[in-house]
């Protein structure tokens, strides 16, 4: 674990794997901290130097006056990067993640070798869906931050996994649920306010696009676009709802790795 000096905070961030190795980007969704990756940390470091962090308003990291923009999440993403001395990187998303890989892949494309985009799409949802939750948090704030938490489960996880895995279910929804009710609303502003159906073309950057069969919240249409839209990019889709990573666990982990080894033999 560490801290890089932002502007106006501190970013909390933590590395594993080899010192040597390519460095790999993993960013969090929205109303989760960088352990929702945990599931792949074994894997992808047997390759991989791993980069993760918590995003502006979430987990250890600052939380400032919202509402955030999707651009000022991906500059962290590059202040952190500087801070570190990485020149460029993998870089692998999930929903909020996905949209700040998105703006990464057209806006900075010098720092990005390869680009993961899980469970998300170039635009999610409507004014009319997240300003009345930016509403609530901001009016019953750690109480809507309980209520998100609990109606978080069935859009996360299918019934049969949070059914048949309980402990998981909680332990990733309990990081809403500890998020902050100010650092949650201004990200909310972020992924209400991002639209990149116009400029997902400007993405160069080798892409890899997953999405969940049963995912309601970024359905696998929104997938289906990004991958129409980024030459030659890839797709893959496995059966889970929103959080693939979580739920599907090794063969999420391996397909993101056969991707970024490509070519590499």
């Amino acid at each position: 674990m560490g801290f890089v000096q932002l502007a106006d905070g501190e970013l909390n961030y933590q590395l594993d794997g080899p010192a040597d190795a390519p460095v790999l980007v993993l960013s969090n969704s929205l109303g989760t901290d960088l352990h929702m990756w945990d599931t792949q940390i074994a894997a992808f470091t047997k390759h991989f130097r791993v980069l993760r962090y918590d995003t502006r308003g979430h987990g250890k990291s600052l939380v400032t006056e919202g509402p955030y923009s999707i651009e000022q999440l991906g500059r962290d993403v590059l202040a952190l990067l500087d801070a570190l001395h990485i020149d460029r990187a993998y870089f692998c998303g999930l929903s909020m993640g996905g949209l700040i890989g998105q703006w990464l892949g057209i806006n900075a494309s010098d720092r990005i070798q390869k680009l993961i985009v899980c469970n998300t799409a170039a635009k999610i949802g409507t004014p009319e869906i997240w300003n009345p939750r930016i509403e609530m948090v901001l009016r019953d704030r750690q109480a809507a931050m309980v209520s998100l938490r609990d109606a978080s489960i069935a859009r996360w996880f299918t019934p049969e996994y949070a059914a048949e895995h309980p402990d998981v279910a909680k332990r990733i929804t309990d990081m809403l649920a500890a998020t902050s009710p100010e650092g949650y609303a201004a990200n909310c502003g972020a992924v209400r306010d991002a639209d990149f159906r116009e400029q997902l073309g400007q993405i160069k950057a080798p892409t890899l696009v997953i999405s969940g069969t049963q995912d309601a919240v970024t359905p696998p249409e929104g997938g289906h676009f990004i991958r129409d839209h980024v030459k030659g990019a890839e797709y893959a889709e496995f059966h889970a709802a929103h959080l693939s990573n979580v739920q599907v666990g090794a063969p999420f982990s391996q397909r993101v790795i056969d991707f970024l080894l490509a070519g590499k033999h």
